[in-house]
This record gives C-alpha cells, structure tokens and sequence, in this order.
C-alpha cells in the first residue's frame, strides 16, 4: 500500500489518478500511525519550500526514512528531502540527501542573455547513473514547472538530469530515497514509466521484509 502524505501542499489529485491509472492501492493521510504502516511514501509538494517545512511532518518522514522502505519526493517534494533551501531566505530541509537548492539566476554565465524563470514546460532526460527507478527506460521528455533546482554536477544523488541553462537534477536517489524534480504524473509515458518502477521497487522491498 502507498502512503501519499497530505500536509495541505501537494497535488494529491493528479498523483492519486496517476496511481489509480496505475491499479496501485494507496491511501491520502496525514496521521503518523498510517503513514508509517505504508509499504511506501510519495511526498508530493507546491509551494514555498519554508512553508512546507513549516507544515511537514518531518519527524515522521524522517522515521519511515530511516525504516529503509522507499520514499520518493515529487517537485517540491524532491526539495524537502535535501538539506536546504535558499527559497525566502536560508531554510533547513529533511536533510535525507546532501545539497542546497537554489533559484535559477535567470542569466547565462556571461551574464549577457536573460532567460525565463521559472523552468515551465517538457525537457528531456539524460540518465547519469543506473538506478532501479530508470531500469529498462529510455530518455525523453518529462514536464517541470520549478524556479528552484538542485545543480546537477555537484550533485552526487544525481540519477538524471536535465538541461535549462543550468545542470538540473532531475532524477535523485541514494538507497531507498527518491525524487523527481519534474511531475511524473504529468509526463506521459516516460512519467507513468517511472513511477511504475518506484511502485516496483517497493513491491521487490515489501516482498522481502
């Protein structure tokens, strides 16, 4: 069973359908005895990165973390598990995965061309490293709407990333820890692909408790 947590953030419609066009079971919930029985967690997020820390539960993410059954963060959600975030002044994240998140300059490097922010729209996937989240997938194109992203190459979590005048992390992933920058619920094929895998990924971990 899967656990989307609601903490009055996060699109839960659209990851809901997507895992019902996807016949998984899941529950929407905010209660900590239920989050914790869940064979996995999706932590999806929209909004201010200070706001939702304010909101989370953290405590509890961090307890079913350290459980080793996955969980994966989706958009904002993805942020939250790193170890901070310059949104609206310095703020602590979940601190699951090492690095900042930062905001898009809206500049080149020289400085001498403006680009929009925020990153809106379909940008394709380059894998970085294998992971059982990507297994068996091939690169294309996933829909972001972000103006704030975790660099890419100094990123040692990177899965796949993507390119918006910046290295963008993409895919993220260390043990049982997962993120996608972009909405897999909203990138056809590639998107639904992807979260098929984390869905496999907590049968394969549930199978073998």
């Amino acid at each position: 069973m899967i656990g989307i947590v609601d903490y009055g953030m996060g699109n839960l419609f659209s990851v809901s359908k997507a895992l019902e066009r996807l016949n998984a079971d899941y529950f929407i919930t905010s209660d900590k005895d239920k989050l914790l029985q869940a064979d996995a967690l999706i932590l999806p997020g929209v909004g201010s990165f200070r706001d939702a820390m304010k909101l989370l539960p953290a405590a509890t993410i961090k307890e079913f973390a350290a459980s080793g059954k996955p969980l994966l963060g989706i958009c904002l959600g993805m942020q939250l598990l790193f170890e901070s975030s310059e949104e609206n002044g310095f703020t602590k994240g979940l601190g699951l995965l090492p690095g900042s998140v930062r905001r898009f300059p809206g500049t080149t490097n020289d400085s001498s061309t403006a680009y929009k922010v925020p990153h809106m729209g379909w940008n394709q996937l380059k894998f970085v490293k294998p992971s059982p989240l990507t297994a068996n997938l091939n690169e294309d194109y996933v829909y972001f709407v972000h103006s704030y992203f975790i660099n890419a190459e100094n990123s040692p979590v990177t899965i796949a990333k993507t390119n918006y005048h910046e290295q963008v992390a993409a895919v993220v992933g260390r043990d049982n820890i997962f993120g996608m920058q972009f909405h897999p619920e909203k990138s056809s094929k590639l998107g639904m692909a992807l979260l098929d895998n984390f869905l496999k990924i907590a049968a394969e971990r549930n199978a073998v408790r």
